[in-house]
């Protein structure tokens, strides 16, 4: 049984009128009658004494009204539900980035997202780097920000902002007092590095190997955080992107000291999956980012693999 009909009938009785009932659900008079007909015959039995004016209900026709009431209105909360979890579904964001992305940028840009849009569920995820395409291609999280984003048979890559790397130093170092060095200064010097196999670590090696350069490496993290700790405790040397260390900057616990003669950069970007198709959420979260991407902060300079080495400025 359709449950317009339902609907057609419960109106009827709650109208006591054929005619209204028809007019309030968008039908004529005589297909209104038609359908409390078509119940009636499909369960046997009359519902409606029409030999009285107005008609009165039979003692089937209250139960079954009651029970269609019942039903009607349990479908009706049932559609709200299922509405709510699309418009839920709608809001929500998931977003799996890199730690080092995550602490130093994306809680303003929470706060400023969630301001225009109070209605959004942002999840954030930290990860560390190959989780965070882990995650993403298995389509747990609606999109990944990473450093040196690639492109894969699965994955979109999107560039979103580029940050210089600087040299950074406990406040007690020889180097610690000077306005620039060239990347040689940290030959022979004891440093703190990434762990092998992370992209960023490749892409510094490249950059010593290059020039000959020869570090004593003291220790190796996966994430920038320890590193910073690593520094802040001992005498060694790191090289890290000029963002993530700028409130230790701010608070004297170290120094950061760009380089001279080039400039090394982190490239950050977005990944996401090229076969589905994003929410209308997530898509202004990603042009949101896209527009906030804190050009005061970002360098404008190439990823390591492309770069050239610039002319000393006094």
């Amino acid at each position: 049984m359709q449950l317009r009909s339902l609907k057609v009938f419960c109106d009827v009785v709650k109208m006591r009128s054929f005619s209204k009932a028809a007019d309030a659900n968008g039908v004529s008079q005589s297909n209104a009658s038609l359908m409390v007909q078509h119940i009636e015959e499909n369960l046997g039995t009359q519902l409606l004494d029409r030999s009285r004016r107005p008609f009165v209900l039979t003692s089937e026709g209250e139960r079954y009204f009651e029970g269609c009431l019942d039903l009607l209105q349990r479908y009706a909360a049932l559609e709200r539900e299922v509405r709510s979890l699309h418009e839920a579904e709608e809001s929500r964001v998931n977003v799996a980035s890199i730690y080092s992305v995550g602490l130093a940028h994306m809680s303003q840009h929470l706060r400023g997202f969630s301001a225009q849009h109070p209605q959004c569920d942002i999840r954030l995820e930290y990860l560390h780097p190959d989780r965070v395409i882990e995650v993403v291609e298995s389509d747990q999280a609606d999109f990944g920000i990473t450093s040196y984003p690639q492109e894969t048979r699965l994955l979109t890559a999107v560039p979103w902002r580029s940050e210089r790397m600087v040299i950074v130093a406990p406040p007690t170092h020889p180097l610690a007092s000077r306005d620039r060095v060239p990347l040689e200064a940290v030959r022979g010097q004891s440093f703190v590095a990434f762990q092998e196999g992370l992209r960023i670590r490749d892409e510094l090696d490249h950059e010593f190997s290059l020039r000959g350069i020869e570090v004593v490496i003291e220790f190796e993290f996966d994430n920038i955080e320890t590193i910073k700790r690593a520094v802040e405790v001992g005498s060694s040397l790191s090289i890290l992107p000029e963002p993530t260390v700028a409130r230790e900057v701010a608070m004297g616990s170290l120094v950061a000291i760009p380089l001279s003669g080039l400039q090394l950069s982190r490239p950050l970007g977005f990944v996401y999956r090229r076969d589905r198709e994003m929410n209308g959420t997530t898509r202004r979260f990603l042009e949101y980012l896209q527009l906030h991407a804190d050009d005061e902060l970002a360098s404008p300079t190439p990823a390591l693999s492309s770069l050239k080495t610039e002319a000393v400025i006094a």
